[in-house]
């Protein structure tokens, strides 16, 4: 499915049907709003769906791998080989974070190389969209990948939502793993932001000496402006995206702003990892502002840039874990919790239903 056509699929949050499980979440047994935030995620499940309850029973995780060019200037502290090992470990589940994680908590995990170095073909793993063989190119010289390379991941990642809807998947999360993409999660970060001169939205990563990290912060700071990114204007937001991408990006973030795109178009609520996932959330947004309304934020990254991104998304992470792991292990987490605020949309008693007086709640501030 072209971008194009995902986009016309794309209607706003349902705000009428938010209200009325606001209204019917409001004579549950409990003062009004006492339950936080997990009455928000009820009420935003309604808001996606169109249902007042909802069992999101069948979960899906997808894994993007794929390798980054710029990791050549010594912006990661981890070997690269790392992506191709990791990759091999997800698929034989080996008890890595997040095929221990959805095997817990029940969510399918799937896994796609998109352009993973000197990775073996396996049956767990799906290579049949490999783009790059080797990964992107290296960003402070070149651009990462053409513009349709960019458009094509991005596809991608909207035919993954579909074919995840048409799977009767009830809930989507994201994920990645490749060395180097937290460089150009805050590239592409600070592109959209307009912040290209603000070292401040660039963090250490997997954990990068001091010198490293000046050197990091200087090899994006100038690769912003050799790719002009630094004059941007968002004439055309698909356009400025897909620039974006096919300057500074990474195919893992290609892709995962397609699956958000498409979760959109398809109603089917998405959940937001870390820095790479929330950069590519932070895309899909600009592309289409109604998409902001189908993403749940798993947890707060230490990453400066994340936090830079959920605020213009206006999005709250439900946990605060401290977690930096990556691989979209907050996701899986995240819909556990979205499981509890819906038993109790469900299953908690109202006032009505054991005929308590409730008169006196009206007068009530919160």
């Amino acid at each position: 499915m072209k971008i194009e056509e995902a986009l016309k699929l794309i209607e706003p949050f349902n705000q009428e049907a938010a209200a009325k499980a606001r209204e019917y979440h409001h004579g549950l047994l409990k003062p009004i709003g006492s339950l936080g935030e997990l009455e928000e995620l009820a009420i935003k499940i309604s808001g996606i769906t169109g249902k007042l309850h909802n069992n999101l029973a069948r979960k899906v995780h997808l894994l993007f791998g794929a390798d980054n060019g710029i990791y050549d200037e010594g912006v990661s502290g981890t070997p690269q080989y790392f992506t191709k090992f990791l990759m091999n470990l997800y698929s034989d589940r080996k008890g890595c974070g997040i095929d221990t994680i959805c095997k817990i908590i029940g969510v399918d995990l799937k896994l796609y190389d998109l352009g993973v170095k000197d990775l073996d073909a396996r049956a767990e793993i799906d290579s049949s969209h490999k783009f790059m063989t080797n990964g992107t190119g290296n960003f402070a010289k070149e651009r990462a990948m053409t513009i349709e390379t960019a458009r094509e991941a991005v596809e991608f990642g909207i035919a993954l939502a579909k074919e995840c809807k048409d799977n009767n998947y009830d809930i989507v999360g994201t994920g990645e793993v490749g060395m180097g993409n937290t460089a150009t999660a805050a590239a592409c970060i600070m592109a959209v932001l307009g912040e290209c001169g603000n070292d401040n939205l660039i963090g250490r990563g997997g954990g990068l000496t001091d010198e490293a990290y000046y050197n990091k912060k200087k090899i994006i700071k100038d690769a912003l402006i050799f790719h002009k990114l630094n004059k941007l204007n968002f004439k055309d937001n698909l356009a400025d995206c897909l620039e974006i991408l096919s300057c500074v990006g990474g195919l893992d973030i290609a892709a995962m702003t397609g699956v958000f795109l498409g979760a959109a178009a398809f109603k089917m609520p998405v959940v937001i990892d870390g820095v790479i996932s929330i950069a590519a959330a932070l895309l899909a947004a600009k592309i289409a502002d109604d998409v902001k309304g189908y993403m749940i934020a798993s947890h707060c990254s230490a990453e400066p840039a994340y936090v830079a991104a959920a605020k213009d998304l206006k999005l709250t992470p439900m946990l605060n874990l401290g977690m930096r792991l990556g691989e979209g292990t907050g996701c899986p987490l995240a819909m556990q919790i979205v499981d509890d605020a819906l038993a109790i949309m469900n299953n908690m008693g109202t006032f009505e239903s054991v005929m308590l007086e409730s008169e006196y709640r009206k007068i009530l501030k919160f």
